[in-house]
C-alpha cells in the first residue's frame, strides 16, 4: 500500500519582530527625506496587512539600512557641523554689543521701543515702538515682550509674556541683538 502525501509548503508566518523591524525602516526613511508622508503612510497600512517576509522585503528593498561604518561616518559628521555652529554662535555673541543692565534701585521698568519715550530708543525697522521691558522685581531681571510685531528673544528663543534674564544673557528686539551686562 503506497499513500502519497500532499505537501503544502506554507510559508511561515511573520513574526512581530520582523514587522517591527520593516516598520523601523519606513520611519527612518521619511525622517530622513527619502519617503514622502503619503508613501509612508501607505507602505505602513502594506507592512500592517503584510503575510510573508518577501512582501516586507519589497516595501523597503528602496530603503536600504545603514551599516556601522556609515552611522560613524554619519555621527561624525553630524558632531563636526554642530560644533561649527555653536563655534560660530559663541563667536557672534562675543561681538555682540553690550547692553547694560539698569541699577535696580531705580525700581522703574525700562521701556525699550522706537518711541522718543522709551529709556532704550532702538530706531530700527524690525523694533516695534513699545516693544518690550526690562525690570527688577523680586531680586530677579524680568524681560516683557509688550506685544511687539518682530518678537522678542532671549538666547535665541522667542520671549511670550515675561522671561528671567541674567547677566549673558542674548536678548533681541526684532532683529537688533545685545549681550545682557552689569556694570
Amino acid at each position: 500500500m503506497t499513500s502519497s502525501f500532499e505537501i503544502h509548503p506554507y510559508p511561515a508566518r511573520l513574526s512581530d519582530a520582523e514587522r517591527d523591524r520593516a516598520l523601523k525602516v519606513l520611519r527612518d526613511g521619511v525622517a530622513a527625506g527619502r519617503l514622502s508622508h503619503d508613501t509612508f503612510v501607505r507602505r505602513m497600512e502594506l507592512a500592517l496587512a503584510a503575510r510573508r517576509p518577501d512582501e516586507l522585503a519589497v516595501l523597503t528593498s528602496d530603503l536600504s539600512t545603514e551599516g556601522r561604518l556609515s552611522r560613524l561616518v554619519f555621527g561624525t559628521v553630524g558632531a563636526v557641523s554642530g560644533f561649527t555652529v555653536r563655534l560660530r554662535r559663541a563667536w557672534q555673541a562675543e561681538r555682540l554689543p553690550k547692553l547694560l543692565l539698569p541699577h535696580p534701585a531705580g525700581g522703574h521698568p525700562l521701556r525699550i521701543g522706537r518711541d522718543p519715550a522709551s529709556g532704550l530708543r532702538l530706531n530700527h525697522e524690525t523694533v516695534s515702538r513699545l516693544h518690550a521691558e526690562l525690570r527688577h522685581q523680586g531680586g530677579l531681571w524680568i524681560l516683557r515682550d509688550l506685544g511687539s510685531t518682530n518678537g522678542t528673544t532671549v538666547n535665541g528663543r522667542r520671549v511670550t509674556g515675561a522671561a528671567v534674564v541674567r547677566e549673558g544673557d542674548q536678548v533681541g528686539f526684532g532683529q537688533v541683538t545685545y549681550r545682557l551686562s552689569v556694570d
